[in-house]
């Protein structure tokens, strides 16, 4: 079984680790009633998408 010759050291780890991190999901304003919310997604506030009502409030 193949191990490695060398240890890795702490700066090639870390470069490689750079990629391992959260994102904050994209964010929008609502435009009914301006709340952020999640694009794509129903307001949680007033229950509308793209104009429509989807869930009354």
């Amino acid at each position: 079984m193949a191990v490695p010759f060398r240890k890795t050291s702490k700066t090639k780890k870390r470069l490689r680790r750079t990629h391992f991190k959260l994102q904050v999901p994209g964010m929008v304003a609502c435009p009914n009633c301006g709340e952020l919310k999640i694009s794509h997604r129903i307001c949680k506030e007033c229950g509308q998408y793209k104009g429509k009502e989807v869930i009354s409030k």
